[in-house]
């Protein structure tokens, strides 16, 4: 069976055993990613693969969060949260003049949704009932419900806020209950599941990038739908919208899109 072939079947019947589609993303990274995890397992072709991965849950399980990437960081690229902290939630609170409702989309092991409610507490920002948090891994959730972080992983976390909203436990970190609270965890499909509605700020950030240009697209305009007018998405800094007017977005600063 030639590649493209074997390509086409396994991924077929990937989706039938999981909630991921790899038509959605960019052939070659997940290519390089599947082959490297299959070397790890001693299989030797998709076949044997997929026979495993049935077979075995624990193998599937690492699978899964090998294929997810889940790299997160409390306040990754502290400019962009500064334009946040100083800028976009003034605004945003002057223009909605109540709570914000507030998504943190693919949020990993729960630093950003965590970073923004240290933000939003430190700024006085009202939010409509809790901050929503989403991820496709429910391993990553759990140790983001868990709140539990190593020094080195919370590294990014300046000193006065670290020792404001963090208790420590030797060399851990979990954080208190007041920025817990602030925070509903749940699981989604990006690319499956219906969005709620009416967002003042939605962050996706450093999610897409491994996503096909169309799968992009279609995600963005997902998220346009889910904002209120006005409403804002914060992406990462290697996520720059390019066709923004396109899907009904313009660009309020870098990496931050104001729906038209």
């Amino acid at each position: 069976m030639d590649n493209n072939k074997a390509w086409e079947e396994f991924i077929i019947n990937l989706a039938k055993i999981s909630n991921i589609d790899l038509k959605n993303y960019k052939r070659p990274q997940m290519e390089r990613r599947i082959s490297s995890f299959m070397r790890q397992q001693g299989v030797e072709n998709y076949k044997e693969f997929l026979s495993l991965l049935t077979a075995n849950k624990d193998v599937y399980q690492k699978f899964i969060e090998h294929l997810t990437i889940n790299v997160s960081e409390f306040f990754r690229n502290a400019g962009h949260w500064k334009v946040l902290a100083e800028e976009i939630f003034p605004e945003l609170a002057k223009r909605r003049g109540g709570p914000l409702k507030i998504w943190s989309a693919g949020c990993s092991t729960g630093e950003e949704p965590y970073s923004l409610a240290m933000v939003a507490k430190e700024k006085n920002v009202k939010i409509e009932n809790k901050i929503l948090a989403t991820d496709l891994d429910r391993e990553v959730l759990a140790k983001a419900v868990k709140g539990t972080y190593s020094e080195k992983e919370i590294e990014g976390v300046p000193p006065p806020l670290k020792k404001k909203y963090f208790k420590q436990d030797g060399n851990f970190y979990t954080i208190n209950d007041e920025i817990k609270n602030m925070i509903k965890f749940t699981r989604q499909n990006l690319l499956r599941d219906s969005f709620d509605k009416n967002f003042d700020l939605i962050l996706c950030r450093n999610v897409v990038i491994y996503f096909t240009e169309e799968t992009k697209k279609t995600l963005y305009k997902k998220f346009v739908e889910a904002l209120r007018p006005n409403g804002i998405i914060f992406v990462g800094s290697t996520e720059q919208i390019f066709n923004s007017r396109e899907i009904g977005l313009h660009t309020q600063k870098i990496f931050f899109y104001t729906k038209q």
